[in-house]
């Protein structure tokens, strides 16, 4: 684990993983981003910069919490840039990350040598997902034993009628397997969750959708958009609508994947992502 000093002077903590050539890692949630691990061994292949965001994982707390808004945080991805002293970097995010790998794109595009966004969250860029979409996607694991009491929590959750029990009651579609390592790597990530920065992430002002959409439309760097087949939280049919954004967007659905794909098959995530940043 190392350190550099924010903008603020936030103490912020990012890991190294791996050799090679570095990938500058966003986590989602925000959380700590230790529940990216090695990224099911793609730091076989290049070295992963797992960058814990501020009041998460090692990093410290800030003096202002407004900080933690999205787009104030790309300038602590900046300032990590310039603390690896790389001209150029390429950037993973997964899920929530993917906003503020969006707001970075936008804003310092010159920096970004390839953007590989992992089941993406859409907020940056004003995708709505309708909730029969994710009905849909929910309805291909109907044969699995725990489908009948987590649909019914989708279908509340919906319907505008969320619960913590519910919430709770719908993690097995974020798996392809909802097994016991599943289990284990829910309990851990739901252990390192503070309501106060995920509220503060997406705090009013934090996106502006139009804004970020036209800076992407410019952005012609590479582009990966990895969706998970099952994912209910980034169906394929909105990260197809997300890669479309770009110029320059290649869109890859793994087969029998959820939300994380590089647990449920490791091979296929590594082979598609190490081919893609070369």
């Amino acid at each position: 684990m190392d350190f550099f000093t924010a903008h603020d002077g936030t103490k912020l903590a990012y890991h190294v993983v791996g050799d090679g050539p570095p990938v500058v890692c966003l986590p989602g949630g925000p959380t700590a981003s230790a529940y990216l691990g090695d990224l099911g061994g793609l730091s076989a292949h290049r070295q992963l910069i797992r960058l814990d965001l501020r009041g998460t994982g090692q990093s410290a707390v800030p003096e202002d919490a407004a900080s933690y808004r999205c787009d104030r945080l790309v300038d602590d991805v900046e300032a990590l840039r310039a603390h690896l002293r790389l001209e150029r970097m390429d950037l993973l995010a997964h899920c929530a990350g993917a906003n503020l790998a969006a707001l970075y794109a936008a804003r310092h595009a010159e920096h970004v040598s390839t953007l590989s966004l992992i089941t993406a969250s859409v907020r940056a860029v004003g995708i709505a997902i309708p909730g029969e979409l994710r009905r849909e996607t929910a309805q291909l694991r109907r044969d699995e034993p725990w489908f009948p009491v987590a649909f019914a929590a989708l279908e509340a959750i919906v319907a505008g009628q969320a619960t913590a029990e519910s919430w709770q009651a719908i993690a097995p579609f974020s798996y392809g397997r909802w097994d016991a390592a599943a289990q284990a790597h829910q309990a851990a990530d739901q252990e390192q969750q503070d309501l106060e920065v995920v509220a503060a992430y997406g705090a009013e002002g934090a996106f502006d959708q139009d804004t970020t959409r036209a800076a992407l439309a410019r952005f012609a760097a590479p582009v990966l958009v990895l969706a998970g087949e099952v994912d209910l939280g980034a169906p394929p049919r909105t990260m197809a609508e997300l890669a479309r954004l770009f110029p320059n967007a290649r869109l890859v659905v793994q087969p029998g994947a959820g939300h994380f794909p590089w647990l449920d098959d490791a091979d296929r995530f590594v082979a598609t992502t190490a081919a893609f940043l070369g």
